[in-house]
């Protein structure tokens, strides 16, 4: 049932390495529908005893892999997992293969002198975000479980340690194409590009060299979908290194990420982030970016380098060509515009020029839009006086539409609930208190049906009470 899926690359690219054991280990949060899903179907005995450590996985051997990355844009040659353990993957009932990882299982040799261990609260936010990402349609990682490890860790001060456990379709990073570059490994990066397609873009039928260009249009592709619906749901990811770049378009590294709430296309809360590279608005720009870093690594597979480079250089201008387009698109959809007219990009603009300058949230004013036109719930989601001569112009826009029609476009893109930010740490700081937390169960059912606009408490709508004051760390 399980096998060794980067085995074939090499040790040099998937380094053999055991996770710590971990005897006293306990099971604080399960995704019993992914664990359902995915066939896996374990029990708690099984869970603990493989995402503890205390057993390997039957046919499978531990592998910390390695890669490179730009970080905050400057090139590290040498990253890789410094605190995970891919312990093997499996091929699920859907017939998709998925791979197993340990987060903060231990040191490995890319741990530059790091404990690679993962304190309790960085692990709960990533239950919780892959979870609401996953329900709100944005491609991503999903975390199976997160157990306590029995022990402390020490970071500023201690505190109690933890293991996630993530399910993925692949954890093959922009970053992992870059190392096999700068090693001039033609063979293994032929090898990674083949299981790349097999796994994710099992559709591209050419070969050759237009194999490679294929690959590269298909990944620019999943990247602008994935920053899309980014976008769509105000999420900041926080630390868009190519090392934290899955090529298959998916979410990956819930560190610093937040969603946005008081509206500005700059919003930052990584500490990281200190120059705003990663600020909201300016992800699509970055995902780009990553892209090109890939097209670099990809010239290894070509014979021809300047012709390499002109297809490339094509793939990367489709990528800003589909974004601009998608990007007008989604905007639309948000306000409910069945048809565009010139006129409709200054409405946009002034909209969001409002909502930049009075803070105005930006998930409960697009879901307050949405109740005006469903004419319910408009006391749950009150649009600020701020709107009030911009939403005369919208009602004006918008009053040839059919009001069913345009409710269910704006229903499918514009949430009425996302996890909030406060309560997020809210519940992060029950767990270091109590090693659990009585509120997150009816939160997490709720989450999981994030477009359905009914009555919701009170607290699971409210911004968070300083939106600049408000930080994110790399804490796992």
């Amino acid at each position: 049932m399980f096998y060794s899926r980067y085995k074939k690359l090499g040790e040099e690219f998937a380094v053999p390495t055991d996770p710590n054991i971990f005897k006293q280990s306990e099971l604080l949060l399960l995704n019993e529908q992914l664990n359902e899903g995915t066939g896996l179907k374990w029990q708690t005995a099984e869970i603990l005893e493989y995402l503890s450590g205390q057993a390997s996985l039957p046919d499978s051997e531990s592998v910390s892999l390695a890669y490179s990355g730009h970080q905050f844009g400057h090139f590290n040659p040498l990253l890789g997992d410094g605190r995970a353990h891919l312990i093997g993957a499996f091929t699920g009932k859907d017939g998709v293969a998925y791979d197993i990882q340990l987060k903060g299982s231990g040191a490995t040799s890319f741990s530059r002198g790091g404990d690679g261990l993962c304190v309790l609260g960085p692990a709960v936010r990533e239950f919780i975000m892959s979870q609401a990402m996953h329900s709100l349609g944005v491609p991503t990682t999903h975390c199976l479980a997160v157990l306590s490890t029995g022990q402390t860790v020490y970071r500023q001060g201690h505190v109690p340690g933890a293991v996630v456990a993530r399910i993925a379709r692949s954890h093959v990073r922009v970053g992992s194409f870059q190392l096999l570059a700068l090693r001039q490994d033609s063979e293994g990066m032929s090898e990674l590009l083949e299981l790349c397609i097999n796994d994710s873009f099992e559709d591209i039928t050419e070969q050759g060299e237009e194999r490679v260009f294929a690959f590269l249009n298909r990944v620019c592709q999943a990247q602008c979908a994935l920053m899309l619906k980014w976008l769509q749901v105000g999420f900041i990811h926080g630390v868009m290194n190519t090392d934290n770049t899955l090529v298959n378009g998916e979410t990956i590294d819930y560190g610093p990420c937040a969603m946005m709430e008081g509206f500005s296309f700059a919003r930052v809360f990584s500490s990281i982030d200190s120059q705003g590279r990663y600020a909201f608005g300016q992800q699509p720009n970055i995902a780009s970016w990553n892209c090109a870093r890939l097209a670099e690594s990809l010239l290894l597979l070509c014979e021809n380098e300047e012709d390499a480079i002109d297809r490339f250089s094509k793939s990367l201008a489709d990528f800003s060509e589909a974004f601009n387009q998608g990007y007008r698109q989604l905007w639309q959809n948000k306000l409910g515009l069945l048809d565009w007219h010139d006129e409709d990009q200054s409405l946009i603009n002034e909209l969001l020029e409002l909502m930049t300058k009075h803070q105005l949230d930006y998930t409960n004013t697009f879901a307050g839009l949405t109740a005006h036109t469903m004419n319910t719930l408009q006391e749950q989601y009150p649009l600020a006086d701020e709107l009030d001569a911009w939403l005369s112009k919208w009602s004006a826009r918008t009053e040839q539409y059919s009001t069913d029609t345009m409710i269910n476009i704006m229903k499918t893109v514009n949430p009425a609930l996302i996890p909030r930010n406060e309560l997020v740490e809210e519940i992060i700081g029950d767990y270091y208190r109590d090693g659990k937390s009585e509120q997150l169960e009816d939160w997490l059912i709720a989450l999981k049906s994030p477009y359905e606009y009914r009555s919701f408490p009170h607290k699971w709508l409210t911004p968070q009470s300083s939106t600049t004051q408000y930080q994110t760390f790399c804490g796992t």
